[in-house]
């Protein structure tokens, strides 16, 4: 029996995110490629691995208990795999990747501390700095790669990364239920506390808010998500916020749900100089780090 392991990766991500959908878009392929993944394994194994709704995939007895398996040795092929790969002299080997503050503080520092355990002899060295900094060193050379909202550019080489999609955070109240989602609509009148107009989303929440015909009052006008997220928690209004920026809500008292009608998604990308060498250990950080956030978002539910 021949089965790939881009087969039971696909498989691990659909279980995970209860979704093809999502799935697909963590392996940036589309739902009827990941489908054909899923039914091909299927076909391999014998046996069903999904029930199918209109709105959730949940796994089978029997898909819960090849996923047990799949998921241990998966991690251990990568493990496998990294350690092998080391180079031979064992020479430390350094990636400098930049990001802006909120990423840098909340999400990197545990990626890059599970990925040392993979791989020791690579030294990631982080630089937190606003997207024109960024875009500055990166095109100076200075940082090997650089993660953000960046718009195509003259001599910079952009991937996708990521997907993310737009929450709304407010203070969290004892007598007032968490819900899970919260329409584009439903914000009607309430004071929302913005980021400064050149920021890649805000500009995205602007025009969304201007597509459904919502009006708000504007509040304070900050510089970083952090204020913003302090802001809403001290009850001074809504905020915004992309999906990625949940991490930093767990030390708040804020609740955060998603908005829909329509759910609004963007893409994360991954920048470097065009025709500028990546260093050695750099492909093998980024499919990691790939991998790690979709496993986190997985499970925060927050594509």
């Amino acid at each position: 029996m021949e089965v790939s392991t881009r087969q039971l990766r696909a498989f691990r991500l659909a279980a995970q995110h209860h979704s093809f959908a999502r799935a697909a878009e963590s392996l940036f392929i589309t739902p009827s490629g990941l489908s054909l993944l899923i039914k091909e394994l299927e076909k391999r194994v014998g046996f069903r691995l999904f029930d199918r709704t209109t709105r959730r995939v949940e796994l089978t007895p029997n898909g819960r208990q090849l996923l047990t398996v799949i998921q241990r040795n998966l991690e251990e092929l990568d493990i496998a795999i990294a350690n092998i790969g080391k180079s031979a002299k064992r020479n430390t080997e350094s990636i400098s990747l930049g990001t802006t503050p909120l990423v840098a503080a909340n999400i990197l520092p545990p990626a890059m501390r599970e990925f040392r355990m993979l791989r020791p002899d690579v030294r990631i060295q982080l630089f937190d700095a606003d997207l024109p900094a960024l875009i500055q060193m990166v095109e100076a050379g200075k940082l090997d790669m650089s993660l953000g909202i960046f718009k195509a550019m003259p001599d910079i080489r952009r991937e996708p990364f990521f997907r993310f999609s737009l929450m709304v955070a407010r203070a969290a109240r004892d007598e007032v239920q968490p819900r899970r989602t919260t329409t584009w609509s439903a914000l009607e009148g309430e004071t929302l506390i913005s980021l400064s107009p050149g920021h890649p989303h805000q500009q995205l929440i602007d025009k969304q808010l201007a597509r459904a015909g919502t009006k708000v009052k504007i509040g304070s006008v900050v510089n970083l998500l952090d204020t913003q997220i302090a802001l809403a928690e001290a009850e001074e209004g809504i905020a915004i916020i992309p999906s990625f920026g949940i991490p930093a809500c767990r030390n708040r008292r804020v609740v955060v749900s998603q908005l829909i009608n329509p759910v609004v998604r963007f893409d994360f990308h991954m920048i470097s100089r065009r025709g500028k060498e990546m260093p050695p250990g750099a492909d093998a950080f980024i499919s990691f780090l790939k991998s790690y956030i979709a496993t986190w978002a997985g499970r925060a539910d927050v594509l």
